[in-house]
């Protein structure tokens, strides 16, 4: 299935840029670090790294770090950017390392652009030594029931609204800005939490972090409505 990002990858690189988009340089990075790092893993696993961002986040800290992804010019930005680092070709949804071969996985933003989280959940699980963590940042459901041209828009007596719509269903919708159109799925949040508590986890922290510094116009978007969430949940024993 074309998602896009095969297509969008160079319009991605240029506007992400070395720093990051709003959402994970004033929003997600520091939260999602210090979840990350707080629980001291030795070897993690970035499900869709893209251009190896937060793999050389935890690198910096003593991680060893693997990275997949299946768009050939973000691994090869990765590998740029990192050329002693570990990144693969490789999705969600079938992983190629044994069992409990990691203390950490990490979904950051990545669970909105796999097709079959009904195969990547349990994947990502089953990757995870008993008593790893896996920690994951999304949209939140709220957010993704606004795609395809819903969103921020304009009520009739002119003030701002977030509209969103068929909250329930499952789908898929094309997005598009700054040269970038991918495919992005909408799920409500009991798929997620149905799915990872149907695996046995154990959930450790949830969160809706609100920005902590970059442009406030931006800032004050993000405080008005539901935009992201992080779950960190464990493997038992």
């Amino acid at each position: 299935m074309n998602d896009g990002w095969t297509d969008s990858a160079d319009a991605w690189l240029n506007s992400l840029g070395d720093e990051g988009d709003f959402s994970r340089r004033w929003v997600l990075d520091a939260p999602m670090l210090e979840r990350a790092l707080a629980p001291r893993p030795t070897r993690a696993l970035d499900v869709g790294c893209g251009e190896g961002r937060f793999c050389r986040m935890l690198q910096s800290h003593g991680v060893d770090t693997v990275g997949i992804d299946p768009t050939p010019a973000l691994l090869a930005r990765a590998k740029a950017l990192d050329p002693a680092g570990d990144y693969r070709d490789g999705k969600g949804e079938a992983l190629d390392f044994e069992d409990g071969a990691f203390d950490l996985v990490v979904s950051y933003l990545t669970l909105i652009d796999i097709p079959d989280i009904r195969a990547a959940i349990p994947e990502m699980v089953r990757v995870l030594r008993p008593g790893g963590r896996l920690l994951i940042a999304n949209l939140t459901s709220f957010n993704t029931a606004g795609l395809g041209g819903l969103g921020w828009i304009r009520t009739p007596n002119g003030k701002p609204a977030f509209a969103l719509d068929r909250y329930l269903e499952e789908r898929a919708e094309w997005i598009s800005w700054a040269d970038i159109k991918i495919r992005n799925h909408h799920r409500p949040l009991e798929t997620y939490m149905s799915l990872l508590l149907g695996e046995g986890l154990i959930l450790k922290h949830f969160a809706e972090p609100a920005p902590h510094g970059g442009d406030p116009a931006i800032g004050e978007r993000y405080r008005r409505a539901p935009w992201l969430m992080m779950m960190e949940w464990e493997k038992p024993a």
